[in-house]
């Protein structure tokens, strides 16, 4: 009785309706907070099959080639990737054939399957085709035929082709050197390193709030995109900046950036070298997954 004649009957009510209230919008951040996370594991998922299907797609294209007659029916020999230090025993085992002939060992950069050069062709005929699957690759060959292979460089040189007395394979094509600078760059997160070879002396790194998905209710679908986008603007303006001084700061000798297809354009003006990655999580253990896979090179036996 007193308490309705001081007003705090009222009161309690409202502040039980408040707590209600409160608990109510407590569970519904909860499951936007589940909608978000299925959002970014929906996206992943997505980028990791479009990776598979371009993939799938370009073997289809070769078989149905073959099929249709337009190139002769060749395969590798053998396709196997290596990283680290199986990378540098390769390259050593190619760099330990020479020839008395100063014309002996052949070495091209073939960058495409429209660029393969005369001298390439001539040389493997028939199996001039292998070379326009594997571009973009460093192609050996020797005149006995005893030497016969491919290498997809991480970086990629500029063409060239010529027979010599020994093979032409600059360990920065294939291998981490000097002092340089790698990022990841995401919609929603960011990581840069910067590396002496393998080593890595410096890291920055951070995550952005990138809304995923549109909830029913609230703002509007157009509201809501341009909401988004101008947080992913936000993200890339701020790795643009953290990727320029760790290029101007780290006194480095290049800058590789990679990461997603859709944003790779904005940071595209601070790299020399771009490329598709879809490594995720955390940021520097997405950075280590990123540099791990740059670096891994492809090896065909034509």
């Amino acid at each position: 009785m007193i308490d309705r004649l001081l007003g705090r009957a009222e009161l309690k009510e409202h502040i039980e309706e408040l707590e209600e209230e409160k608990r109510h919008l407590g569970r519904r951040a909860e499951a936007e907070e589940e909608r978000r996370s299925d959002a970014v594991a929906d996206r992943q998922r997505a980028e990791k099959r479009v990776n598979e299907l371009e993939h799938r797609i370009e073997s289809l294209k070769e078989r149905l080639d073959r099929a249709e007659g337009t190139e002769e029916s060749v395969e590798f020999r053998r396709v196997s990737d290596m990283s680290g230090t199986r990378v540098a025993d390769v390259l050593d085992r190619f760099r330990a054939v020479e020839s008395d002939d100063p014309e002996g060992l052949l070495t091209a950069f073939v960058p495409d399957s429209d660029a393969v050069p005369a001298t390439v062709a001539d040389w493997f005929g028939d199996r001039a085709a292998l070379v326009r699957r594997a571009a973009p690759a460093v192609v050996l060959a020797d005149d006995t035929d005893a030497v016969s292979a491919a290498l997809t460089p991480p970086i990629e040189p500029a063409p060239f082709d010529r027979w010599d007395d020994e093979f032409r394979l600059d360990d920065a094509w294939f291998r981490p050197t000097g002092r340089f600078a790698f990022a990841l760059v995401r919609s929603d997160t960011f990581a840069v390193g910067v590396y002496e070879g393998t080593e890595r002396v410096e890291f920055e790194g951070f995550t952005s709030d990138v809304k995923e998905g549109h909830s029913k209710g609230g703002f509007s679908q157009g509201r809501f995109e341009r909401r988004r986008d101008g947080q992913i603007d936000d993200h890339l303006d701020r790795a643009n900046e953290t990727l320029a001084e760790a290029a101007d700061a780290g006194d480095v000798d290049r800058v590789i950036a990679v990461g997603e297809r859709s944003v790779l354009g904005r940071v595209r003006d601070c790299a020399d070298r771009t490329d598709v990655s879809d490594a995720t999580g955390e940021p520097e253990a997405a950075l280590d997954d990123a540099f791990r896979d740059f670096w891994r090179v492809r090896l065909r036996a034509l």
